[in-house]
């Protein structure tokens, strides 16, 4: 009875929504930085100015503005949105798969363009050793010889010279692409955005640099790339530097890495080489991109728009709607909070006025565990039996959150990449909604219902490492994002019946997500805490080997905030990882990884997200892709009457 009225209540908030979008004045709001959906308080959406008669213009209302264009200024969606506008690839990855676009092809090991090589090193030379590390070689270190792609074959060095595996890859750009003011585009533009990378004064991730022996130009068109001895990255073929135009940002202007950060030309009004090229940035407004006339697929008829306008319309989704609804918005974008209004959008829908995507994608929510929380956190050990880990997903009721909050549109998922991935293992351990077995674990483990009364926590009797007496009740933390606000409570209810008391609590993003030591979640304070990660086409697994625990040695940097270690899966993660994209050996150990994972659960996954976007049934060429992270990746195509 109490689920029900919980999920009665939740269909009254629906409802309420629905009425209240029907009368509410129009919206923009504050840009948000963080990479959270907000809710804020509507306010009045300036109207569209009529574009002049005869060019053809898009309007696409954001939720949120950008804070800034430059490719390693932001990551945000509102800006990778006006990015797809500038650029057109230079990799795109759709459909859980990579696809050049400005490059004649992506190198191959299989084609020749890829190459691994055998190569001699000896003491002071750079390499990669068995850990992963890149380091100078040195006696006593761990290496992997030429012909080694594991552990299991590495070897100490001991001085001298040693033969080690070299991977280089050859990249080669269409002939006679442009930038936006007609410069030509080279691979020397590629070499200048290397050496932003490595420049220490760039906010970039030194991971690919730091790893490789050189990036060089080796004619107008080619660029390669080369790794230092003993890295053999899976992923070779995307290691393309994307182009930056050194004509303009460093012979012409003189910009160091350092200015490129803030500067006007490459964060607000940065030169491309794809379909639009940017007119004007009216801050809190809009930004206004007109068709160029260097765009290297003009003569395809591309773009089919004159000209693109970002509105920043703001995050409560019932303005923007009937902004839509009007025709003051053609396309509403991901970023707009549509989420909360899903059932308004399904009525809209049927009656073909406005069309909405449902698309689940690589984005997957999880509720995870502090297996391993610091040491100054003191907490009874909750999470380290994997039997309790078990029981709780077991009781959680993931099907009921699906059906009720996302609308039955989206699926309850049991790995860290969805069932249509082509690496998605066939034989997961499967935990379904089962309160009754999930309570059977609990007793099995000795948490016991010792009073007999539902609505009071179970007790430890015998669990080890908890003192006898001790209350099965824990804080459950997330976001304030309005989705989390919803599921949670229906979450801990279920939790409730099976004995397991969850105390809720909701932060900031910009708490929640803090680095640590100070931030919760990534300091390893915390006792279970749910939030989304985006794995993309290639299977994240890294994401929960124990090297990722994030700690004061490696400056809180890692990404298994869980705390999980189990040799089984770092040893498979890491064969995947050193072994070649695609191969039957990546393929294999992916999956083994991923088998571990659905047994051990050092997280559970709960839903996947829903890329849930909007537009009018007029707009053609609008293609939302499970992979793609922004919905304009082929803005180009894009139409309307």
């Amino acid at each position: 009875m109490q689920r029900k009225n919980l999920m009665m209540a939740a269909s009254l908030f629906v409802l309420l929504s629905i009425v209240l979008g029907a009368c509410a004045p129009a919206a923009t709001s504050t840009p948000q930085v963080i990479r959270e959906t907000v809710v804020v308080a509507p306010t009045a959406i300036p109207a569209t100015p009529a574009p002049p008669a005869g060019p053809k213009t898009l309007v696409i209302c954001e939720g949120q503005e950008p804070d800034s264009l430059y490719r390693y200024g932001t990551d945000m969606l509102a800006a990778a949105h006006v990015q797809q506008a500038i650029y057109d690839g230079p990799i795109d990855n759709r459909t859980f798969d990579f696809q050049a676009i400005i490059l004649e092809k992506l190198p191959s090991v299989d084609d020749g363009d890829a190459v691994i090589a055998p190569v001699t090193v000896s003491e002071g030379d750079k390499i990669l050793d068995d850990a992963g590390n890149p380091v100078e070689l040195a006696a006593g270190m761990t290496i992997r010889p030429a012909g080694c792609l594991s552990s299991e074959c590495a070897v100490t060095y001991e001085g001298g010279e040693v033969e080690m595996d070299q991977l280089s890859a050859t990249f080669k750009l269409l002939p006679g692409l442009l930038w936006s003011d007609g410069e030509p585009l080279t691979a020397d533009d590629s070499v200048y955005n290397w050496e932003v990378l490595a420049d220490p004064d760039s906010t970039t991730s030194k991971f690919l640099t730091d790893r490789s022996a050189s990036y060089e130009a080796t004619d107008d068109v080619t660029a390669v790339w080369t790794g230092i001895p003993g890295y053999i990255d899976a992923t070779y073929f995307v290691n393309f530097s994307t182009p930056l135009p050194r004509h303009q940002l460093q012979e012409e202007l003189g910009y160091s890495a350092a200015d490129l950060i803030t500067a006007e030309e490459s964060s607000r009004t940065p030169l491309g080489w794809g379909p639009f090229v940017i007119q004007e940035w009216i801050a809190g407004d809009r930004i206004i991109l007109n068709k160029s006339a260097n765009y290297f697929r003009a003569s395809e008829g591309l773009p089919k728009v004159d000209q693109v306008i970002f509105r920043f319309t703001g995050e409560d989704p019932n303005p923007v709607i009937a902004a839509a609804l009007a025709g003051e918005c053609d396309i509403i974008d991901q970023s707009s909070g549509l989420d909360s209004q899903a059932q308004l959008l399904i009525e809209l829908e049927a009656s073909n006025q406005l069309i909405p995507t449902f698309v689940t994608g690589t984005a997957w929510e999880h509720v995870d565990f502090s297996i391993q929380a610091v040491p100054s956190y003191e907490r009874p050990d909750f999470f380290s039996d994997v039997r309790f880990r078990q029981a709780f997903a077991q009781c959680l009721g993931r099907q009921e959150v699906v059906d009720s909050v996302l609308y039955g549109r989206s699926i309850v998922i049991h790995s860290f990449i969805p069932p249509e991935h082509p690496m998605y293992a066939p034989d997961l351990t499967q935990w379904p909604d089962d309160p009754a077995a999930g309570m059977a674990l609990l007793e099995e483990i000795g948490w016991v219902d010792d009073d007999g009364d539902a609505a009071t926590p179970r007790v430890a009797q015998g669990v080890a490492n908890v003192p006898d007496g001790t209350p099965l009740s824990f804080k459950w933390q997330s976001t304030t994002a309005q989705l989390r606000v919803t599921y949670m409570p229906i979450y801990q209810q279920n939790l409730a019946e099976c004995g397991i008391d969850v105390t809720l609590g909701n932060l900031t993003a910009g708490e929640w997500f803090a680095d640590g030591p100070d931030g919760p979640l990534f300091g390893r304070h915390y006792d279970v805490g749910s939030f989304t990660w985006l794995t993309g086409v290639i299977p994240s697994c890294d994401l929960y080997i124990s090297e990722q625990i994030p700690t004061e040695e490696n400056n809180w940097g890692g990404q298994n905030n869980a705390g999980f270690v189990n040799e089984e899966y770092d040893a498979a993660c890491k064969t995947a990882l050193g072994s070649l994209f695609g191969t039957d050996a990546y393929v294999a150990a992916q999956q083994e990884a991923q088998r571990i994972f659905s047994e051990q659960l050092p997280v559970v996954p709960l839903f996947l997200r829903l890329k849930l976007a909007a537009y009018r049934p007029e707009i053609t060429g609008f293609i939302v892709d499970p992979t793609e992270n922004s919905e304009f990746w082929n803005i180009e195509n894009i139409d309307k009457p």
